[in-house]
């Protein structure tokens, strides 16, 4: 079905199909003069910013079945795209994903998580949970032209630099293994194993402000004070997130200690691409990332 859209000016239509095969038959059609929306809390933003003209046609998602679903399937936790930013903080299956929640915690003003969605905020791009999703191995559930898809959300990012991704694809679910999370699950693990974990953003001011920086870390001690995992990503602001996967290895070459909070500050500045802008410098950006995961870090081990 279709109705009017609301506002001013040039006023695009909104369809709202109501299963994946009207979906599938509303791109063909529309033919690439549409885009998709779920809160469209971002889109509102560019297009009252001017950043990118209104499109002539709306391709609602809110009506396909099961895209703001939350569930367990056997050893993988399902996220549906739509589901709300504000669902990701009081689900209860959300404690499995510790970072994710403090990272959404960060984002915008309670009013505007209540209406955003978890993959509006991954398709932006850009978004503050990219980090800690990274962290977790999130894969991506795509409808594209070939059918259903899963591309692990570190492909899918760097689709975004090579070119290699389409934007007509759309994403149907986040599915984090949680048998590859950098921490082994409870069951599994050992009796003094200890967990680390922590998110951080810095922006331009302490609440409702976009990120310069966003880094997340999440690993685990064994018996013996070796790091047994360990997982760092870093983003924010207009830049690409990232795994850091050399820094990783900086600490799982040796004991944890305090001792490592300064060199792995170092490394993560030294691995961390990003960019400078009127904002800040690239240099600035390399060097916040480091510092907030050696602080983090040392705080951590301090405890």
């Amino acid at each position: 079905m279709v109705i009017p859209a609301y506002g001013s000016g040039a006023m695009p239509s909104v369809w709202q199909p109501e299963d994946m095969e009207e979906l599938r038959m509303l791109r063909n059609r529309l033919n690439g003069s549409f885009c998709y929306a779920a809160g469209a809390t971002l889109l509102r933003t560019q297009w009252e910013g001017g950043l990118v003209p209104s499109p002539e046609h709306m391709i609602s998602l809110a009506r396909i079945p099961g895209t703001s679903d939350v569930y367990l399937d056997g050893d993988r936790m399902v996220i549906g795209a739509l589901t709300r930013l504000n669902r990701c903080i009081t689900e209860g299956l959300f404690h499995h994903l510790p970072l994710l929640q403090e990272a959404v915690k960060t984002i915008a003003a309670p009013s505007i998580r209540n209406v955003a969605t978890i993959g509006g905020n991954i398709v932006s791009g850009v978004g503050d949970t990219l980090p800690a999703l990274l962290a977790y191995n999130a894969e991506l559930q795509w409808m594209t032209d070939a059918g259903l898809e899963i591309r692990t959300l570190d492909s899918w990012l760097k689709g975004g630099r090579d070119g290699s991704r389409n934007p007509s694809d759309v994403l149907i679910s986040i599915q984090i293994p949680l048998d590859k999370l950098p921490v082994s699950d409870l069951k599994n693990q050992e009796p003094d194993a200890r967990e680390i974990a922590f998110y951080r953003k810095l922006g331009r001011r302490e609440t409702f402000s976009a990120s310069l920086v966003t880094i997340a870390f999440q690993g685990e001690i064994g018996t013996d004070g070796r790091w047994k995992k360990v997982a760092i990503a870093a983003g924010g602001g207009s830049g690409v997130a990232m795994r850091l996967p050399a820094s990783e290895q900086l600490l799982l070459r040796e004991k944890a200690s305090l001792m490592q909070a300064e060199p792995l500050g170092r490394s993560a500045s030294a691995e961390f691409v990003t960019y400078g802008d009127v904002f800040a410098t690239e240099q600035y950006r390399k060097q916040t990332a480091g510092n907030l995961l050696g602080a983090g870090l040392w705080e951590a081990l301090y405890r």
